[in-house]
């Protein structure tokens, strides 16, 4: 019985890890680290500061730009302080209530992009569609409303995750396998019954994955509407418009299939790379679709 106490107590720390084996190396791999938080803080800081003060850019697909850059930035922030206390100090250990609200705040962050991007692919087709009357059905009043609407619903979708973790059981072998908290990698570490978080998590899945057919069915119309363009010239200049927003797409989306996908038997140290990778390259989106609608 002693045993069985020992081995299924509830935990009062989690344990992430960096890259295994090569502890001794963390500073010099926190080095290109703390350069690609730099360049998504300081870019989505400058996006939204001349977003703000640039009248010109007071446009609806400069706010959901703006969403873009917040959301980034959010993301970037929820997972730094692991991020440092792991490569800096070699401090793993994250309390419960820490990880569990570190979770909510990277799948919250990451399904406001996931919004915004859909958003996006919807505000391009309506000003290419019908661009005489675009000023007027994106209203500012109503780029406010669309904003916030896709705001609370992100927010409701990832609200159960923390409770839901905060009912199971954990073993004593707490050891994650990444630098920050995720719902799925907290969820597998439980001991006692997890089904709930097991279908609610494939249930945001698919819901993610709905905003991406709606995004790819956007850019097939858009494709339609840019074929019938008589000019060739024209057509370059409506497809230049798209570019930007099409390569922040592939940014948020690409890496999820390796992510989640990876076999049983992959290395640790690969393991670790792809899932920081993961979560830092979808924080520099924003500032170079900025750089590429100003061109524009």
């Amino acid at each position: 019985m002693s045993v069985l106490n020992t081995s299924e107590m509830e935990i009062s720390t989690f344990f992430l890890i960096g890259i295994p084996g090569m502890e001794h190396a963390h500073i010099w791999v926190l080095i290109p680290i703390c350069l690609m938080y730099l360049l998504a803080i300081l870019g989505n800081c400058t996006v939204l500061f001349f977003i703000k003060t640039e009248t010109s850019l007071h446009a609806p697909m400069y706010y959901f730009l703006s969403m873009l850059a917040f959301s980034d930035l959010g993301l970037s922030i929820s997972s730094l302080p692991t991020m440092l206390r792991i490569f800096l100090f070699n401090a793993t250990g994250i309390s419960p209530n820490g990880c569990f609200a570190q979770e909510f705040f990277i799948h919250g962050f990451s399904a406001i992009e996931s919004s915004v991007l859909l958003i996006m692919s919807i505000d391009h087709f309506i000003a290419i569609y019908s661009s005489l009357r675009y000023t007027s059905i994106l209203t500012s009043a109503r780029d406010f409303k669309i904003g916030l609407i896709f705001a609370a619903l992100c927010i409701m979708f990832v609200l159960p995750f923390p409770f839901i973790l905060k009912r199971l059981k954990f073993c004593r072998k707490s050891l994650l396998s990444h630098s920050y908290c995720l719902h799925l990698n907290v969820m597998k570490l439980a001991f006692s019954d997890n089904r709930v978080n097991v279908i609610y998590g494939l249930f945001v899945a698919l819901t993610s994955l709905l905003y991406l057919g709606c995004i790819s069915v956007s850019y097939m119309l858009i494709l339609k509407l840019i074929l019938g363009i008589a000019s060739h010239k024209g057509r370059l200049k409506v497809l230049n418009t798209c570019i930007s927003h099409i390569c922040a797409v592939f940014i948020f989306y690409v890496p999820w299939p390796p992510f989640i996908a990876l076999p049983k038997n992959v290395s640790p140290v690969i393991r670790a790379i792809i899932a920081d990778i993961f979560l830092l390259v979808p924080s520099n989106e924003s500032h170079c679709v900025l750089s590429d609608e100003s061109a524009d």
